[in-house]
């Protein structure tokens, strides 16, 4: 790693650890800036505002978890409605852990600040492609009717979440499913799915 890199992750990691304890109006550039090191001007050859430097956190925490979670979706000689199971376990475990509710809270919170909510939504966008672009060899291949990606992959999402997410994010439930419970939402969600995207006569 190049040592303008290194700085950059370690202004990034300090950032999202300075954002998560004392929240982002509570955070200053020059409080993150004090504990990375170096002149002030140095973090803002990085990130113009603080708005911009959140938004980066938020981003690369999300980049983090759902790295694991996209992989699953490259294995083109798998089954692929095993394939989509497996996607919907592992998406509702990462979405569900304490870290990315966080993440979710925060973000939501900040929303409004200097577009940081289209920053980071415009991202969100970018890593869905990859599930659209997974549904469309489902299409092409035969185990789903053709449709609109896009609104497919929106519509997956929706359903993987609708069970487990609110109330954890609504701090109804502080705790995180166990593995019996999310496994068992990922199936019913991927099941309705299924059902709604079935091949015509199928």
């Amino acid at each position: 790693m190049k040592k303008s890199d290194e700085k950059r992750r370690n202004i990034v990691d300090t950032a999202y650890r300075l954002f998560r304890e004392q929240g982002f109006d509570n955070t200053s550039m020059s409080q993150i800036n004090a504990q990375v090191g170096g002149s002030k001007a140095t973090i803002y050859g990085y990130f113009s505002s603080k708005e911009e430097l959140f938004a980066e956190c938020m981003s690369d925490m999300a980049d983090r978890y759902m790295e694991g979670v996209l992989t699953e979706l490259e294995d083109v000689g798998a089954d692929p409605i095993a394939t989509l199971h497996r996607f919907g376990e592992k998406f509702l475990q990462i979405i569900c852990s304490a870290d990315v509710v966080a993440v979710q809270r925060l973000m939501v919170a900040e929303a409004g600040r200097a577009g940081v909510g289209k920053m980071f939504f415009l991202k969100l966008r970018s890593m869905r492609h990859n599930v659209s672009a997974f549904l469309a060899h489902c299409m092409e291949t035969g185990h789903l009717r053709p449709a609109d990606t896009g609104l497919a992959a929106e519509q997956l999402r929706a359903l993987l979440q609708a069970e487990v997410l609110e109330p954890l994010l609504l701090c109804v439930d502080n705790v995180a499913p166990d593995e019996k419970t999310t496994v068992a939402a990922a199936e019913r969600a991927i099941g309705t799915f299924l059902k709604a995207y079935a091949p015509a006569g199928a």
